[in-house]
């Protein structure tokens, strides 16, 4: 089943498209009303009409500004994905820290309207209304995580996932472009996992992630992502809190007393307390800025290992598990103290936490 097609026109003068579904056309640079083709705007008589089978003309996308600006009045910061579901591609100033460390920055203080995936989700109006103008049929998404309260269980049919109604209450509910569900949930707080346990086929979208939003179409399907009723957002529930919890809570930070670092090193005169002052920076780093921290704090430690003032081993070992205790992702901790390492020529190969 296709979606009803809609104008797309921006009507710059009132900030929205146009959406009047009234004898809406295909035209090259989408559906159009007659107030709104290509030649009524610039005064010429439209040609007569030869087909309005819209089976066989699909608009390639449907507007989502609107939308998006009413996400963001709920408090919800949303973003544009490219039409592929994957975030947009970095501008050349923005490079990442993992190719280019030394022009990396913090992707949470970037003012960059489009770069660096859901760190550029916002709720100003001006800078949603830009985005759709930069990126035209992109699909909506949110952002997830404590940053707006927001946990959604992301169930896949595809990969054996089912509701399992006995632990998800009914809540906001999202029918998704391939079939599956998004259940929007408030964020119960604390470090929760990637998956459902003993639930294949059920993700969870939470810190560091972020969910399509409609009414986005689905790349490979072609179907609109429709919400489902209109219930609230509702908390989770303890039980399902506690399958969403990682199998192993995340280790604590390791005490800088514990690593013991050799000597004094060439030109590092207190190697304990600048141990302790790079873990206490991740430990005490704003969400969102945290793997940044991590790849900061994984340099200067690099630079007491090559100084010989700390082992390899040791050095990976506390700056991993001050990188779990923050709640970030094994592989997201793994990757910034690599990135760090490599900065500084330290070798890593044979390391692990």
């Amino acid at each position: 089943m296709h979606p009803a097609a809609t104008c797309g026109h921006w009507i710059g003068g009132e900030r929205r498209y146009c959406l009047a579904a009234d004898h809406v056309r295909p035209y090259l640079p989408g559906p159009r009303c007659p107030a709104h083709t290509p030649a009524a705007l610039v005064g010429r008589a439209d040609a007569p009409s030869v087909t309005n089978d819209w089976t066989s003309t699909m608009p390639d996308h449907v507007p989502t500004l609107p939308a998006a600006l009413a996400l963001a009045a709920e408090g919800y910061p949303v973003f544009l994905l490219g039409r592929s579901k994957r975030p947009v591609a970095n501008c050349a100033l923005c490079p990442k820290a993992e190719t280019d460390p030394a022009r990396a920055h913090d992707p949470e203080a970037c003012d960059h309207l489009t770069c660096h995936g859901f760190y550029a989700a916002t709720r100003d109006p001006d800078r949603i209304t830009a985005m759709h103008q930069r990126v035209p049929g992109g699909l909506l998404a949110i952002r997830t995580g404590r940053i707006c309260d927001l946990c959604v269980i992301d169930i896949d049919p595809r990969n054996g996932g089912t509701i399992d109604r006995a632990l998800m209450p009914a809540t906001r509910a999202v029918r998704t472009g391939s079939g599956g569900w998004h259940l929007y949930y408030r964020h119960p707080g604390g470090t929760l996992a990637a998956k459902l346990r003993d639930h294949p086929g059920v993700d969870i979208k939470a810190d560091g992630g972020y969910i399509v939003a409609p009414p986005s179409i689905h790349p490979a399907t072609r179907e609109l992502y429709r919400p489902i009723g209109d219930r609230p957002v509702i908390e989770m529930p303890r039980a399902l809190v506690e399958l969403s919890r990682p199998v192993e809570p995340a280790p604590t930070a390791t005490p800088a007393g514990t690593v013991t670092p050799l000597h004094r090193g060439e030109g590092i005169s207190a190697p304990a307390a600048l141990l302790a002052a790079n873990l206490a920076a991740i430990a005490n780093a704003p969400e969102g800025t945290r793997r940044n921290t991590i790849y900061g704090a994984a340099r200067g430690v690099a630079r007491m290992v090559a100084a010989g003032a700390i082992t390899p081993a040791d050095a990976h070992a506390a700056l991993y598990h001050a990188g779990r205790a923050a709640g970030q992702t094994d592989r997201d901790t793994r990757a910034a103290i690599t990135g760090g390492f490599r900065a500084e020529a330290v070798p890593t190969e044979g390391l692990a936490a």
